[in-house]
């Protein structure tokens, strides 16, 4: 068994998609030709570069590092990571069938392979941070195997995908995949998820609500917290002007369990907003969303926004500057000028 990191597109673009076929896709843009048929790398390489006769050849040989894997190195019962943009979670599936071309398929969905995800939206912060600096190379196709990657990942299966403990992390292993060895890899994926991992566990529980009404409070609005304890379904209340006594009105639920959060806490939040006489509401879920919430999302655009761990970090990023003293001496971070992933190309 080898696991393979396959990307669901720069934007995650086909990543429902991906989840819905239960297939993995080869999406490179008009690459209509059967690549079981052409078994050679040397050989795919010279077509590739016929093919896309306008890019540079150091690009398209990183291609076919990228496409001959998915043709023809991928196994049956290899496993899958693709890494979600939408959400800061990973999916992992097993593959179950052998590679496919379909000549009448939707350009790019001519190449693929099926997949059973056996494991969906899984916290990014429940893996070490050496997996997730193997999940964030920028490459849409290679294979994992730094650190004992497979192994690690068949032990936190067992652990129903909950964080190994420490001292079980064997020493570093030399990745001998040659596909491998120059990715570059994702340093803003990488920087968030240091972050994530030090914001939760600095400010898990009612600190959440202290980081979530600094954040508003970076936005403009004067807020209410409640003590900690029973929160009658609401943690803050913020709103615009002066004294507060603006609007919109805001309730914010904030919740930090590592599970996505059920309807009923939705539900919870739009009876406070009732009860308190607000416009809006925001409900704040560290785990993320269960399905019967994600469904809400078009119903509730103009009543309630849901932000998961990926909208609190890029809130509290964008809002950094602005934030209490207190916080920025916990989560201390600086700037850095880097070229991006273009470039870097």
């Amino acid at each position: 068994m080898a696991v393979w990191l396959v990307r669901a597109g720069r934007s995650g673009e086909y990543e429902n998609k991906f989840l819905k076929d239960n297939k993995i896709y080869l999406t490179w843009d008009g690459l209509n030709v059967d690549l079981s048929t052409i078994p050679d790398r040397q050989k795919l390489l010279q077509y590739l570069l016929e093919f896309y006769e306008n890019e540079k050849k150091n690009t398209v040989r990183n291609w076919v590092g990228q496409i001959f894997p998915f043709a023809q190195k991928i196994q049956k019962s290899d496993w899958i990571v693709c890494p979600s943009k939408f959400k800061a979670t990973i999916h992992i599936g097993e593959v179950i069938g052998d590679y496919v071309f379909n000549a009448k398929a939707e350009d790019p969905y001519y190449h693929s392979r099926e997949v059973k995800w056996f494991a969906r939206d899984i916290p990014r912060t429940n893996f070490d941070q050496d997996l997730l600096y193997s999940f964030g190379a920028f490459m849409t196709v290679c294979q994992i195997k730094r650190n004992n990657a497979e192994e690690r990942l068949k032990e936190m299966k067992k652990n129903n995908w909950m964080p190994l403990k420490k001292g079980t992390i064997p020493k570093h292993i030399q990745d001998e995949v040659q596909d491998d060895e120059n990715t570059m890899a994702d340093l803003e994926q990488i920087a968030g998820d240091q972050i994530a991992k030090l914001l939760i566990q600095k400010f898990k529980g009612h600190g959440m609500a202290v980081i979530i009404e600094s954040i508003l409070k970076a936005k403009g609005y004067t807020t209410f917290r409640s003590p900690e304890g029973p929160d009658k379904g609401i943690d803050i209340l913020a709103a615009l002007a002066p004294m507060g006594f603006g609007k919109p009105r805001l309730c914010v639920q904030v919740k930090t369990q590592d599970n996505p959060v059920e309807r009923n806490i939705l539900d919870q939040l739009i009876g406070a907003m009732a009860n308190f006489g607000a416009d809006q509401g925001l409900l704040v879920s560290w785990g993320g969303f269960k399905n019967s919430i994600e469904k809400e999302r078009a119903s509730q655009f103009f009543k309630v926004r849901l932000w998961s761990q990926k909208e609190i970090i890029e809130e509290f990023l964008e809002n950094y500057d602005k934030l209490s003293d207190e916080i920025k001496t916990e989560i201390p971070l600086k700037k850095i000028w880097t070229l991006s992933s273009s470039e870097e190309e």
